[in-house]
């Protein structure tokens, strides 16, 4: 069976991270979650003092990007594979609403996604590969094998983002997650370099009223035909 290059790309809280995830496990490929590579280089700037609610350091993060070193190692335990940032260990840290409050800013910055999209292409060089992030069909491996766009309403994913946080012991507020999956909606499709688009021939997967099953029996299916049509 030929290996391919599946790219999932998507709005945020869409789920992308956990059906990439399934579907390499499933096929024996490699994952890797583009957006927790944005989501650590925003912790840097934050624990740098290059960002904060009152200011952004734009010059001082872009000197530093040489000494961002992000990694991911598999933990058989948990049965991913976790961010690494400069060698310690980063998985939770990156996921906090603080984080998620600065990401589409240092995301914005065309060194920073010019740094991690070569790194990105290098991870998934000569192998079987799942990725997810914004520009993953339209940028970073523009002529993979299977692109699949991952949408749902505001409402929907602010619950989905809700219920994790509050699973995970944060406190915070519906209306607060709500208003910062649409302010991260409207960065990530107007900003000028590598805007959230949907691929020409991607297929669009609205998962609002999907079961994780039902979501990845849908992906696995359109996986199969397209390994069929590459042999």
């Amino acid at each position: 069976m030929k290996n391919i290059t599946i790219a999932i790309d998507g709005f945020s809280s869409t789920g992308k991270s956990t059906v990439a995830k399934q579907v390499a496990n499933h096929l024996g490929y490699v994952y890797v979650d583009s957006g927790a590579m944005y989501r650590a280089v925003t912790l840097y700037a934050m624990q740098n003092n290059f960002i904060d609610e009152n200011h952004f350091d734009i010059e001082g993060l872009v000197s530093s990007l040489p000494e961002v070193n992000i990694s991911f190692t598999f933990n058989k335990d948990l049965g991913f594979a976790e961010v690494y940032l400069n060698g310690k260990n980063v998985e939770k840290l990156i996921r906090t609403m603080e984080v998620s409050s600065f990401v589409s800013q240092v995301a914005t910055i065309p060194e920073v996604r010019y740094q991690l999209v070569k790194q990105q292409q290098l991870l998934g060089k000569d192998v079987g590969v799942v990725m997810d992030g914004r520009d993953i069909g339209t940028v970073v491996f523009p002529y993979a094998e299977l692109k699949i766009f991952m949408t749902a309403s505001a409402e929907v994913r602010a619950e989905r983002r809700f219920q994790e946080l509050i699973n995970r012991g944060d406190k915070v507020k519906y209306v607060d997650v709500l208003h910062n999956v649409q302010e991260r909606d409207y960065i990530d499709s107007h900003r000028k370099d590598s805007p959230l688009v949907k691929a020409e021939d991607a297929i669009e997967i609205d998962n609002s009223n999907l079961t994780l099953d039902q979501q990845l029996e849908k992906v696995l299916q359109l996986v199969a035909m397209a390994i069929e049509d590459t042999e």
